[in-house]
């Protein structure tokens, strides 16, 4: 049984003290002390990709930002459901790392399964406020050398591995639930998308290309193919942009809030571990 570390230094031993302690945390809007080793050694810094220098953004820039900032007029809200909550939260590994506050997957299902209306009820909070919580965007971030570049002295031998509190990852997972129902109820998806569509793969994307090439061939036309790779492209998302194509496609306003809450708020905090 994973273990958490307690205000005192100790470390949990049974599942009772395990939800106890839980549960006044719950209430208490408490937060996990760290561990004393990793908290000596860990330095903070915000992530400011989503967040722009406006002296020097365009009047397009800064119309867009306005837009966005503004809130829906569509307040057909769909909420989530406890059975929702339950596939989200049972979906995830046991065997993963917690994040700072020390909570595995495995005590947060035992602590649903005491209290499934308590904990979706939080969630429909979080999505009825507009509230992604400061907490969760903490991350744990742990740099690892890639293999063969142990000798070299550019930043770029490293790969990061970012560990997330359990209950924020269970926030994303709904909300991408929500996000989804929203695009496939309303039809607003491209036939040629592939890339994070369910039962949709690389194998697809790669055969509806040789089905092209083989119609154009058969033809007797000139066939050209351009393949983009974009770096960085999700990180260098920009969110007026995010933000007002939900708008042009009418999402709920709960929807849209929690979105906001997410891209256009309080950057993300890393804890870095070397």
């Amino acid at each position: 049984m994973q273990r958490i570390i307690r205000e005192t230094g100790n470390l949990t031993t049974t599942l009772s003290i395990h939800l106890s302690l839980l549960m006044f945390l719950f209430k208490n809007k408490h937060q996990f002390p760290v561990n004393t080793e990793i908290h000596h050694h860990a330095t903070r810094q915000q992530s400011r990709t989503h967040k722009d220098k406006e002296d020097d953004d365009t009047d397009h820039q800064k119309q867009a930002i306005a837009l966005a900032r503004e809130s829906v007029d569509n307040a057909d809200d769909k909420y989530f459901t406890v059975q929702e909550t339950r596939r989200v939260i049972t979906s995830m590994d046991n065997k993963k790392w917690p994040g700072i506050d020390g909570i595995t997957g495995e005590v947060y299902k035992s602590v649903f399964e005491i209290f499934p209306e308590y904990i979706t009820a939080m969630y429909n909070g979080c999505l009825n406020r507009g509230i992604f919580p400061k907490r969760w965007k903490t991350a744990k971030m742990i740099p690892i050398v890639k293999p063969g570049k142990e000798n070299c002295d550019d930043a770029s031998k490293f790969r990061s591995i970012s560990l997330l509190n359990v209950g924020g990852k269970v926030l994303e997972k709904l909300l991408i639930n929500l996000i989804n129902y929203q695009i496939y109820s309303h039809v607003l998806m491209s036939g040629n998308q592939y890339g994070f569509m369910p039962q949709n793969s690389t194998t697809d994307a790669a055969m509806a290309v040789k089905e092209f090439v083989e119609k154009a061939l058969a033809a007797g036309d000139i066939v050209a193919l351009t393949s983009l790779d974009v770096k960085g492209a999700f990180d260098a998302a920009w969110w007026p942009s995010i933000l007002n194509g939900l708008k042009d496609y009418n999402c709920s306003k709960n929807l849209y809030n929690l979105s906001k809450a997410i891209l256009a708020t309080d950057p993300p905090v890393f804890s870095l571990i070397m």
